[in-house]
Formats: C-alpha cells, sequence, structure tokens
C-alpha cells in the first residue's frame, strides 16, 4: 500500500477532527500545537510508522521560512499603536533588555556548565531566544482592536526578536569560524548588524507605499475579485521579502514592518480585517505541517544521549532566564506584578528556532557542534510546546477574569 495515501489520509483525519473538535479544544488545557506534536509523534517509527523519512536542512530551512513570514506578517497587522516611544515601553524593554539577557544567559551556560567554546555558545543562545509568533496564537491581540498591554507586548516581540535575532546568528557563526573575533567583528558590526537592520526597516516601510499606491491606483478604476484580494498580501510578504534580502537586509524585519506600515497607512478596515483572516488560517494551516513535521523527527537515542545538556540549557531558559528577565526588563513600569510575570512565562520556542537551526546548519554549523545544537534545540522547543500548551488555556482564561475585574 502507498505510504504517502496513508499520510494524506491520516493528516486529513487529523484536520477534520481538530476543525470539528475545535469548541472543545479551546476549554481544554491543551493547545493545537499539542496536539499536532503527539500526532507526529504517533505517524513516526515509534507510533505507526507512516511517515520515515527525515527531511533535509535545506527543506527544513525553506519551510519554517515560510511559516514565520506569514506569522510575522500577520503580528505587523496587528499593530494597533502609534509610533511613539511611550505607547511601546513593553516592546522595547523586551527586545532591547529581555532579548540580549536570554542570549546571554543560554550562552554563559553553555560555556561555563557544557564547556563549550563561546562561538557555538552565542549561537545556541541566538538560536533559542527568540519567542514563536506562530505558536503563541493564543496569547497574541486578537485583532487591531484589543488594547491589552500583556497581549500587544507578546504579540510585538514575537514579531520583532524573530528578524533582530539574526545579527546574534551571525556572530555565533563568524565566531566558530574564526575564534579571532577582532578579524570580522568590525564588518560584522556595519553589515549583520547596522545596514541589515536598517535596510530591513527602509525596504518595509518603502515597498508598503508603493504597493499601497498601486493598489489605490487600480481599486479607484476597477475593483479587484474578492477572493483573489486575499493573494495581495501574500504577494506583499513575497515581495517584501525578496527586495530585502536582495539588498542584503533582513528579510523577517522587512515583513513585519511591511504589514505595520500598511496598517498606518489606513488600509480600509474591511480589507485589513479580511486581509489578516486569510493570513491567520495559512498560518494555522502551515502550523500543522511543521509540528506534525517535528513530532516525526525525534528520535530516542539522540535525545537521551544530549538530554543533560539539553534539560540544564531549557530548564533554566524556561523557568529562571525568561521570567526572571522579563521581571528586570519592565522594572519601573507601570504593570500588574500579574503582567510582568506572564510576559515571563509566555515565552514559547518554537518555529523560530527551528528555522535558526536549520539556517545555521545550512551555512556552516556541523559535525559534533551541530548535532548538540540540533538537538538541544529540539528538545527546548518539544519541552516549550509541551509545557506551555498545557498552561496557556488555564493562564490566559485566569489573566483575563483577572483583569476583568480590574
Amino acid at each position: 500500500m502507498d505510504i504517502y495515501i496513508l499520510d494524506l489520509l491520516v493528516i486529513g483525519i487529523l484536520l477534520f477532527a481538530v476543525s470539528l473538535g475545535s469548541g472543545w479544544i479551546e476549554r481544554l488545557p491543551l493547545s493545537y500545537a499539542l496536539i499536532y506534536l503527539i500526532v507526529g509523534i504517533a505517524l513516526s517509527p515509534y507510533g505507526v510508522n507512516l511517515i520515515q523519512d527525515r527531511p533535509d536542512t535545506n527543506f527544513l530551512e525553506r519551510l519554517t521560512e515560510f511559516v514565520v513570514l506569514v506569522s510575522l506578517f500577520s503580528c505587523g497587522l496587528k499593530m494597533n499603536r502609534p509610533l511613539r516611544p511611550w505607547l511601546w515601553k513593553s516592546t522595547i524593554r523586551l527586545i532591547g533588555f529581555l532579548m540580549p539577557i536570554s542570549i546571554f544567559g543560554v550562552a554563559a551556560i553553555a560555556h561555563w556548565l557544557l564547556q563549550w567554546e563561546w562561538g557555538g555558545a552565542v549561537l545556541l543562545g541566538a538560536i533559542l531566544a527568540p519567542t514563536d509568533p506562530v505558536l503563541a496564537s493564543e496569547v497574541q491581540l486578537i485583532d487591531p482592536n484589543d488594547s491589552d498591554e500583556l497581549r500587544f507586548g507578546l504579540t510585538s516581540e514575537g514579531g520583532l526578536n524573530d528578524a533582530l535575532a539574526f545579527p546574534f546568528v551571525y556572530f555565533g557563526l563568524h565566531w566558530i569560524d574564526d575564534s579571532n573575533w577582532q578579524n570580522w567583528f568590525v564588518e560584522w558590526a556595519i553589515v549583520d548588524l547596522i545596514w541589515a537592520i536598517a535596510a530591513g526597516l527602509v525596504v518595509g516601510i518603502v515597498v508598503a507605499y508603493g504597493l499601497q499606491r498601486i493598489e489605490n491606483f487600480f481599486f479607484v478604476r476597477r475593483k479587484v475579485d474578492h477572493l483573489m484580494e486575499d493573494f495581495v498580501g501574500l504577494a506583499t510578504i513575497l515581495i517584501t521579502y525578496a527586495i530585502a534580502e536582495l539588498v542584503n537586509g533582513y528579510g523577517f524585519l522587512a515583513v513585519f514592518v511591511v504589514a505595520m506600515a500598511t496598517q498606518y497607512q489606513g488600509l480600509d478596515s474591511e480589507k485589513a480585517a479580511a486581509r489578516l483572516h486569510f493570513m491567520e488560517r495559512t498560518e494555522k494551516l502551515t502550523e500543522v505541517g511543521i509540528i506534525l513535521l517535528l513530532g516525526t523527527m525525534l528520535r530516542v537515542e539522540p535525545i537521551l544521549r544530549f538530554a543533560p545538556a539539553a534539560l540544564l540549557i531549557a530548564l533554566p531558559l524556561l523557568f529562571i532566564i525568561r521570567p526572571l528577565g522579563a521581571w528586570i526588563s519592565t522594572v519601573r513600569m507601570s504593570l500588574r506584578p500579574s503582567t510582568r510575570w506572564l510576559y515571563g512565562w509566555f515565552g514559547i520556542r518554537g518555529v523560530g528556532s527551528l528555522y535558526y537551526l536549520a539556517y545555521a546548519l545550512g551555512h556552516g554549523l556541523q559535525d559534533n557542534l551541530g548535532e548538540a545544537i540540533a538537538w538541544i534545540t529540539f528538545t527546548t522547543v518539544t519541552l516549550s510546546v509541551t509545557l506551555h500548551g498545557i498552561s496557556t488555556t488555564p493562564l490566559v482564561n485566569w489573566y483575563t477574569r483577572r483583569h476583568a475585574k480590574i
């Protein structure tokens, strides 16, 4: 019997069951990602053995890249505050303080406790530091009219740190390649830090302005087919990302910015809602594939072999570094203690980390260090999907009830 056909049958049944059972699932202490992960493991050689082949690095990189791009665009469309620093305090603190704390915290453990060289340690920190905009939809802004500070901070953080972790990934790769950092630090600072970030910002703004003008030009002359209009957002993602990468800018950052800029230019509310709805559906569909794939890739032998190192990284990251870093980062902000602690807990790791891992493996990371970083990342993401998948629903419900009373 054709295994491929059986795979399609099982995935179809999964989508059908999850869709019809969504009303019950949303009330359970389970996330969709956790369900997909369990089904993925069931489809692997440890279950019914329907999915036997493991994807190569290039395929995994491209798949996770697309999933993150769609999610970043969705996050950008939800940004609902004017660009004034005092309105973005939580975002600035979470990006400016919490992300470096997370990177250095993981790197310090890897260097001093695991006895890694600094290059590999920093790279691991950069891979694991970004929170995931794909799997954290339950704690992100519901729509552009949502003004909740916790949701806004987590959504904007997820949109930006998936882009702004890239300089540190490059930093780690450079350090692995040449331990004498004086040879490449200036080039890294100019090209990978200053230029790439600036280019990503500029491309996002310019493309948003240009495409909006073109769209308005055609719209006043002849309305676009309603069904085809949904693809405008997808086209915007692809055009923006490609242009940003062509000029050596950060495409992730450009895509987040182009969505924000499009929203700020006064996109028609009905069109904005339809575009966001389409993106969220696409995001949910791609989430199924990537988490199922993660489940099928897990193997007992390497997980057990790297378990001591993985737990030494993952548990402090999830239970100490992120929560304590979030508390430190939000000092002297007018936030409730519950909000500050939830900033710390809702730091799910997922598709973004898988993308950076695949990127690093395709750009020089290899041998024993590559294998160690890969399985530490897989273990950390699996733990995060499990722990956050169980805790998100009850914590969000508790936070909502508490917020409603205040």
